[in-house]
């Protein structure tokens, strides 16, 4: 039999409150009233601050989400325990154990992380009241709200991953660590290799940034479209940071290990991040399909909260499907082969070093995997087929020019980042598999993230205007 190294229950048993079975019917209705109470009475806030404009402050913005986050924490635990009691049913599998664990302690953090902004808020309400709105601007509150959603999230994230190592079996047979082969270059290629790529990536950080920068210091920029793009910059940034360091490292010193927990957070973010541009790339393209097809309604159909809660939502839909893929990955057993032969923690290839059985993880990959790039390629797709469909139906010199205008730099980013797609995948090559996975990889990682900022401010009349002004006005000096 192989050897496996994942744990040796795949199921738990949770014995509940220490409640008489007498007593079970009156507890079960006194917690499922506490229950509703928690999640009609949120929802009536977030309800309340989304239709009033005179709740939207701060301090509510900040209460929106700590009702938000309160509705999550209650319902990671409370379902269970009601279902427990009324059904007495009391095991929990493997996975669904995990999964509480990381969202109990993802809530719990976020709820922690936004007393403290509300408490920060209140102190400067109070003691500088006529600096209130200067200081508590809305760049800033987006900023403590989203550092709040990203340190939770890392902090449930270490806690799970330490924990599904701990619960391995531990044998003789289990890897510690892996090795990355890197790209295929030859010794005396490196340095020049290196150089290359420590450029590109500087780019790649220098002009997102400075794209970020632009559209935080312009007040024309305030749009939901370069909103969105600020995103995608940020994503770019995070996206190239996960892999091209640890390349550059290994390039540079010929160390070529990585430990187990490294290996497993390298790939969870990867996926993360690359989930989150195929989806902002999709919420992109329906923003400029709004701003085309029914620009008199604009303002009104993409308004502040529409804009935020699609930005959430993608990076909350990317989180769960890293984190799913993780979980798989982390129960499955890696025995004597811990050679990579890429310059990253590749999702596929782990699964081909793994001695367990992975049709789960394959087919998690297959409906999972699938859907978040399908569906925002098919999103992306519709979008331009009805602005399209648009002009076609008033053909006009002047509308067309507004059209490419409007479209060209997120259509450029598009055909660019689906291009490499279809070129790699759907082309005849000599090169295997391996070679090809190692060359998109560098196009997403390294090239495309570089390229977006050049596509931005040379198609794009707002951002080239702003870079003007803020060179002109010495902004960097003041």
């Amino acid at each position: 039999m192989r050897p496996e190294n994942r744990s040796s229950v795949s199921q738990f048993l949770l014995l509940g409150l220490p409640i008489r079975p007498e007593q079970q019917g009156l507890f079960f209705a006194l917690f499922l009233g506490m229950y509703l109470t928690t999640v009609l009475g949120n929802l009536l806030i977030l309800l309340l601050i989304r239709l009033d404009s005179r709740l939207h402050t701060p301090m509510y913005f900040f209460l929106s989400h700590l009702a938000f986050s309160d509705i999550s924490l209650s319902s990671v635990t409370v379902p269970k325990l009601l279902i427990n009691m009324q059904a007495q049913q009391q095991s929990i599998p493997y996975m669904g154990c995990i999964t509480q664990l990381y969202f109990f302690i993802f809530f719990g953090g976020l709820d922690n992380f936004l007393l403290a902004v509300m408490a920060y808020d209140r102190y400067v309400a109070i003691c500088h009241p006529l600096h209130y709105i200067t200081a508590m601007r809305e760049e800033l509150c987006i900023s403590l709200v989203c550092g709040s959603w990203f340190f939770s999230c890392a902090h449930a994230l270490l806690h799970t991953l330490l924990l599904v190592q701990l619960m391995r079996r531990e044998n003789q047979s289990s890897v510690s660590e892996f090795l990355l082969l890197g790209l295929p270059i030859l010794p005396e290629h490196q340095r020049l290799f290196f150089a290359l790529f420590l450029g590109m990536y500087l780019t790649t950080v220098l002009g997102n940034l400075l794209i970020i920068l632009l559209i935080r210091l312009d007040s024309r920029l305030h749009t939901p479209m370069y909103f969105f793009l600020s995103h995608l910059a940020f994503t770019d940034v995070s996206f190239s940071s996960v892999t091209v360091p640890k390349m550059l490292v290994n390039m540079q010193s010929q160390q070529l290990s990585i430990s187990y927990p490294a290996c497993i957070s390298q790939m969870y973010f990867y996926i993360l991040f690359g989930c989150v541009d195929n989806l902002l790339l999709a919420v992109m393209a329906y923003d400029r399909y709004v701003a085309i097809c029914h620009p008199l309604h604009y303002s009104i159909i993409m308004k502040e909260g529409l804009c935020v809660l699609l930005v959430s939502g993608s990076w909350i839909i990317s989180c769960g499907s890293a984190l799913l893929h993780t979980l798989l990955l982390a129960k499955l057993s890696f025995c004597a082969d811990n050679v990579i032969p890429h310059f990253f923690c590749s999702l596929p290839i782990l699964l081909k070093l793994s001695c367990s059985n992975t049709s789960l993880n394959e087919m998690v990959i297959f409906t999972a995997g699938a859907a978040v790039t399908v569906f925002p390629l098919s999103g992306i797709l519709v979008s331009y087929g009805c602005i399209g469909a648009c002009i076609l139906r008033a053909p006009s010199t002047k509308g067309i020019c507004k059209a490419l205008s409007t479209c060209g730099s997120h259509l450029s980013v598009v055909s660019l980042f689906y291009g490499t797609i279809m070129v790699l995948y759907f082309s005849p090559s000599s090169s295997n598999s391996n070679d090809k996975n190692m060359i998109a990889s560098l196009m997403y990682t390294v090239v495309t993230p570089m390229l977006n900022p050049f596509i931005y401010s040379l198609r794009n009349k707002d951002i080239k205007f702003a870079l003007g002004i803020l060179f002109k006005n010495d902004l960097f000096f003041k």
